[in-house]
């Protein structure tokens, strides 16, 4: 399950009864991480988001066939992945009597991969066709998820069965976002980088406002286990999609392959090196675990204590996600007028604060629908406009060499701590309750913003097109 908040992969918040990816990435209304998300909505636009020194492509992706294709094939997959966001969370508190700590197991195996491989990871990928990795990774998802039904229809489905449906997850979902985030600049010119991370960012929040609706109907009529064979297929359409692109990605041979440690430590050099980068991954690793603390909690607040229906879930996830679209659409008219640069800080300033919103809905119950759809809407809008502004900073400064690496890096690190907070709010639900723990998430939340507010985004205009006070280390 999801949750919601920044940046990267958003990426901050997050909360996760199974995740995704976000996401790189599957992330509900209510539940964007920061950095997982990389988006914008408008095709010129957008290019002003990634350089605004560098002049608009000559061509629209509209009429590329190639990225059309890997587009129509994440589309599918984004949809799906809204109904199994929705449908995990359900069949664990509902169906199977999940408590606390099971909720925390549970969210703690879907994010477990991106700490124990998540590094060694981009070392593999960049050594590897990266739509390939992808491809592999669906068809892995889609098999584990049809696990799920066939052990419900069987009688034997148990909590435990969740926990291994997560890790395996989880270790496919590392190497599919990984490349995901890498294969960009494989398929289009790098003036077309911001573009296509907005056409792919803006389906991703299309299914976040229509996705959570029709999963809760589907949960509704279906019951949650048979909803998820819907997000099977739509895993087996990216499958075939991806099987059908094409891209312009070269793979050094095995003999000029760096030793493993080696490409590690070139790959975490490059993004500790650069001034920037470091300030983002603190920003976004500290949210990313004050998030997953607070929406750990989420499926047992919102079902258990406030007594909501799935289709009442599902609809707060999806009206919450209106506020991520327009966040994709405005975004690069926001960059041109506080510059690029000073919209990180801005932006983790808003998602920070608005998380103290979330646990509010605990103190006026009779208002809880409301302030939850406002919430989920306004910490969409803001990680979604500190999300696009730093991915596409990311790929455009990197070496196409080393975009694995860089993102499984930072991954590692952002991402890596989720499971660590996924059983710290298990225990901490389990000792103090689900609304305590949201509590102490939310105010922890806080603290994220301190790395890009004291840093030397204020005094700047736009972000340097390549770093120039720093080199990765060797």
């Amino acid at each position: 399950m999801s949750q919601s908040v920044p940046p990267e992969e958003p990426d901050a918040l997050t909360d996760p009864v199974v995740a995704e990816a976000r996401a790189e990435s599957s992330t509900p209304a209510s539940t964007v991480r920061v950095d997982d998300a990389i988006e914008a909505d408008q095709d010129a636009a957008s290019a002003a988001v990634a350089s605004p020194s560098t002049p608009a492509p000559k061509g629209s992706l509209w009429r590329d066939r190639n990225f059309l294709t890997l587009w129509g094939g994440q589309t599918f997959a984004q949809f799906g992945a809204q109904i199994t966001e929705l449908a995990l969370p359900v069949l664990a508190v509902l169906v199977l009597n999940a408590n606390e700590f099971e909720i925390g197991v549970i969210n703690a195996a879907g994010f477990a991969a991106f700490l124990v491989i998540g590094l060694p990871a981009g070392a593999w990928i960049d050594r590897m066709r990266k739509r390939h990795v992808m491809i592999a990774a669906d068809l892995v998802r889609a098999l584990a998820l049809a696990t799920v039904p066939l052990l419900w229809w069987a009688g034997v489905l148990d909590v435990w069965h969740l926990v291994v449906i997560a890790l395996v997850m989880s270790v496919a979902t590392v190497f599919f976002d990984v490349s995901y985030q890498s294969i960009v600049p494989s398929l289009v010119r790098p003036t077309q980088i911001a573009e296509a991370n907005g056409k792919l960012e803006s389906t991703h929040q299309l299914a976040n406002i229509a996705g959570p609706g029709i999963a809760g109907w589907l949960v509704g009529i279906l019951t949650a286990p048979i909803a998820v064979l819907a997000t099977v297929f739509t895993y087996l359409a990216s499958f075939v999609a991806l099987a059908f692109t094409r891209d312009d990605e070269i793979v050094a041979p095995k003999h000029e392959h760096e030793p493993l440690l080696q490409s590690i430590r070139e790959g975490v050099g490059w993004v500790f090196g650069n001034p920037y980068l470091r300030r983002i991954v603190g920003t976004t690793g500290v949210s990313n675990f004050f998030s997953t603390v607070t929406f750990t909690m989420l499926p047992i607040f919102l079902l258990r204590d406030l007594g909501l229906s799935p289709a009442s879930m599902g609809i707060i996830f999806s009206l919450g996600a209106v506020g991520g679209l327009l966040g994709a659409m405005a975004t690069p008219h926001i960059v041109r007028w506080i510059g690029e640069a000073r919209s990180i800080p801005i932006s983790a300033i808003a998602f920070s604060v608005a998380g103290l919103f979330l646990p509010v809905a605990a103190l006026v119950p009779e208002f809880a629908f409301v302030l939850l759809v406002v919430q989920s809407a306004v910490s969409m809008f803001t990680v979604l406009l500190y999300n696009i502004v730093q991915v596409s900073f990311r790929q455009r400064i990197t070496p196409k060499r080393l975009l694995g690496r860089m993102n499984a890096s930072i991954r590692f690190f952002v991402w890596g701590v989720m499971p660590i907070a996924a059983l710290l709010a298990g225990a901490l639900g389990t000792w103090l309750g689900a609304v305590p723990t949201m509590w102490i998430g939310a105010i922890g939340g806080l603290v994220s913003a301190l790395f890009v507010v004291t840093g030397p985004f204020w005094a700047m205009g736009e972000l340097p097109d390549a770093p120039t006070d720093a080199e990765p280390t060797p």
